[in-house]
């Protein structure tokens, strides 16, 4: 995972699983990571690790950056970190918790840490794992898995509740919670010229599936898991889809196997590709492009790459980056 801290600098942070974090400076690779934490960060399982970064909104005035990872009992956590007097090392001291949430399994961990247009975290939670929700997490509203979470770290230690979250005044329910039924939501991103949410979520065996929220809707969206996946169901076979949100887009088995989430173009080298969600997925490593127009979503594959596909990326123009298992960081162009 890597992305930029908005600070002018023009460096992209580049997230290690094991637990580093390494800043890419003029395409070389600095020496010192920004952030080392291996001996904390438990990384045996595929899905576990160091997962993302996110940097404060006011990264500038405050040095505050959050990361989400797995620490060594599996378990997820989301912690506070400062910069150290050097813009390129983190001190390593300043970690604070912001939140543990107990994970039964090693997989489905969801992992990423975004700010909103809104200057909230959210949080994208799986639904602890093992295969078909056997705990029944992702449609609980009293269990924050499954889920995606939005809190407010900047004004509150360890966090506070936005006064509009979805839940706020449920009895039974947690009151981090944006939106649920998701079963392992790798990769989520706001449009960043019109605040849309796109969600892309992980499939059981047979569809994998993108959800989007339009920047008006006010959270609240259950996206299904696992009473359906994709747009068919699931438990029960004659299940009840009123009140769900499905996905815009869906494919099965035969294009991929683990849907990777990207985010919308709004760089400026490429105006051909304005407005196109990239989103590819880890098992085929093929890419896909998607576009709203006229009401209708269109959606083709624009490559198929031998990648195994982690990840996307932007930097401070807009460009984007496909991050790659075996390392490797590629930037993605028209041509």
């Amino acid at each position: 995972h890597h992305l930029r801290a908005g600070d002018g600098s023009g460096r992209l942070f580049i997230v290690e699983q094991p637990g580093r974090i390494f800043i890419l400076r003029d395409g070389q690779r600095l020496e010192q990571p920004f952030l080392d934490i291996v001996d904390i960060v438990g990384s045996t399982a595929s899905e576990q690790g160091l997962l993302s970064v996110a940097f404060s909104p006011n990264y500038n005035q405050d040095g505050q950056f959050f990361i989400n990872y797995t620490d060594t009992d599996g378990d997820t956590v989301v912690a506070r970190y400062q910069v150290s007097a050097d813009p390129n090392v983190a001190d390593p001291a300043s970690a604070a918790t912001v939140l543990t949430i107990d994970q039964p399994a090693g997989n489905h961990n969801g992992g990423l840490v975004l700010f909103g247009p809104d200057d909230y975290l959210y949080i994208g939670m799986g639904d602890g794992g093992q295969a078909g929700d056997p705990w029944g997490n992702a449609q609980n509203t009293n269990v924050l898995l499954g889920k995606l979470l939005r809190i407010d770290v900047l004004s509150a230690r360890p966090y506070a509740i936005p006064p509009d979250n979805p839940l706020i005044d449920q009895p039974d329910a947690r009151p981090e919670i944006w939106s649920w039924g998701l079963r392992n939501p790798w990769r989520f991103a706001f449009d960043s010229a019109n605040d849309d949410l796109y969600i892309a979520d992980v499939g059981q065996n047979r569809f994998e599936e993108i959800h989007y929220q339009p920047a008006a809707n006010i959270g609240g969206n259950n996206y299904g898991w696992d009473i359906m996946e994709g747009a068919a169901c699931y438990e029960p076979d004659d299940c009840d889809s009123s009140g769900l949100v499905l996905p815009v887009v869906v494919y099965s088995r035969d294009m991929g196997c683990s849907i990777t989430g990207g985010y919308v173009y709004r760089g400026a080298n490429f105006p051909q590709l304005d407005g196109i969600y990239f989103y590819g997925d880890y098992c085929s490593g093929r890419i896909w492009a998607l576009r709203h127009s006229n009401g209708e979503w269109q959606n083709a594959q624009v490559r198929d790459t031998n990648l195994s596909i982690t990840s996307f990326g932007a930097d401070a123009a807009g460009e984007l980056y496909v991050t790659d298992r075996n390392g490797g960081v590629y930037r993605l162009v028209a041509r």
